[in-house]
């Protein structure tokens, strides 16, 4: 039996990009924007090892000067728009596994998209997974959105999106709704390389600030990051 090997912390970072070129090593608060994920990542008491998976020399050079482990360059198969994300952890769980002669008990995805989620966020997350006896974790923030509010356009008319909706709603008596932030996946080793899922029967949530759940996908993203950066870092 091999030794086990706790959890594992996959950070992806292909090196294209359409919304905003680079944006994995894109500057903010004067680092490069997958360091913040590995730094609070290292700081994390629930991780134990880091593994960085790109097809870019640059962002690998970078990671390895932050402190996270790049052991393998990612196939070019992986590295397109069509790649699935599920594909590319299990790529890097099973090389992990095969060099260090030991297997995983949890993988912990985390996105360089999200660099304000912090350390606490991290260890807050796992313990909840732990405490839950979740098979897999998903981070979310509160809805700005709610589904009551939607609304389709055909032809110019507008329509409920809910076709069964209550009328005449207040916006006070609608329930909360949550969306997913992508910051933080949580998932037992065996449903992803068993199962081939990252979601399971027994699925929790947790819940992250709107400050701390910014995902940045263009140029927009990543200036009102750098402005909730600054405010935080004054």
């Amino acid at each position: 039996m091999m030794e086990k090997a706790g959890c594992l912390a996959i950070i992806p970072a292909r090196g294209g990009s359409k919304g905003l070129p680079g944006k994995n090593i894109a500057m903010l608060g004067g680092k490069p924007l997958i360091q913040h994920t590995i730094e609070a990542a290292l700081k994390s008491h629930c991780i134990k090892d880091i593994v960085v998976s790109t097809d870019s020399m640059d962002i690998a050079e970078v990671s390895r000067r932050a402190g996270a482990s790049v052991p393998f360059m990612r196939p070019a198969e992986l590295a397109t728009d069509e790649a699935k994300s599920i594909d590319v952890l299990i790529h890097a769980v099973q090389y992990y596994e095969e060099q260090q002669s030991r297997e995983v008990d949890y993988i912990m995805l985390l996105q360089p998209t999200s660099p304000l989620r912090s350390t606490d966020d991290i260890n807050q997350a796992f313990d909840l997974f732990v405490k839950q006896q979740a098979d897999s974790l998903q981070s979310v923030t509160v809805s700005h959105s709610h589904p009551y509010l939607l609304r389709t356009l055909v032809d110019g008319q507008l329509a409920p999106y809910l076709q069964e909706e209550a009328p005449h709603l207040r916006r006070q008596d609608l329930h909360e709704v949550y969306v997913l932030n992508g910051a933080i996946y949580i998932m037992k080793r065996d449903l992803l390389i068993e199962h081939y899922r990252t979601v399971g029967d027994r699925n929790c949530g947790y819940v992250m600030s709107k400050e701390n759940s910014i995902d940045i996908d263009d140029e927009l993203d990543l200036k009102f990051a750098q402005m909730i950066w600054a405010e935080h870092n004054k």
